[in-house]
């Protein structure tokens, strides 16, 4: 099988731990998922024959089952519930303490050529951003998937607000260096820095879990 031709989000899906592989290259298999593998790794300017080897050996060892294999055979109201819980609440409180923290860490560090000037309005744009999308999603579109519909349109709208997601965590990187520390930052730092790497691991397993399973309509 030639994964360099297989799209991101493909693999990520068929290929149980691929995900933590992309995660480590730093590669968008959610909100890009539709570039093959090949593409992803030259715009990033990675060889990819250490991608392949690991995504190999995944193959070769079957029993470990990732995050979407899991879910893919579930009644989609127990997805819905988990992406509620696992996700939905889990970004609320991920980004108000992460705002707390920015806001800090640019009150006491600004004159740093270092300190991530702007982060702390990127993230409370991002929260605003969230919570409308979370909430059309849980008063509209998680319902009707619930009941057994898979309306196009509102499927479509999420996807592209996914895509601005993705955007959003691009900006993240750029205002954090890709959330590298700088040498003697401080606690509060170390936290926010810790944060954002959970809170991005989160919202790209979040967006390929609706994207690739929950929004795939069961075939009959």
């Amino acid at each position: 099988m030639n994964y360099l031709e297989q799209s991101l989000g493909e693999l990520a899906t068929e290929i149980p731990g691929a995900t933590e592989v992309f995660h480590r290259y730093g590669l968008d298999f959610c909100c890009n998922g539709q570039r093959s593998l090949a593409d992803a790794l030259a715009r990033k300017s990675i060889d990819g024959s250490p991608v392949v080897e690991k995504l190999t050996a995944l193959v070769q060892n079957t029993a470990q089952q990732s995050n979407a294999q899991k879910w893919r055979d579930a009644e989609p109201k127990a997805l819905i519930d988990h992406i509620l819980v696992r996700y939905h609440e889990r970004h609320r409180e991920q980004l108000t303490e992460l705002i707390r923290l920015a806001r800090r860490v640019e009150l006491v560090h600004g004159d740093r050529e270092a300190c991530p000037v702007g982060l702390a309005d990127h993230l409370e744009d991002v929260f605003h951003e969230l919570e409308s999308h979370m909430a059309k999603e849980e008063q509209i579109l998680f319902p009707m998937i619930a009941q057994g519909a898979y309306p196009s349109g509102p499927i479509m709208v999420m996807e592209e607000e996914h895509v601005h997601h993705g955007e959003a965590l691009d900006e993240i990187d750029r205002l954090t260096n890709g959330i590298e520390l700088p040498i003697g930052a401080c606690n509060t730092w170390t936290a926010l820095y810790v944060g954002l790497r959970e809170f991005k691991r989160d919202i790209m397993d979040h967006i390929h879990l609706e994207n690739y399973v929950l929004f795939q309509q069961p075939q009959n």
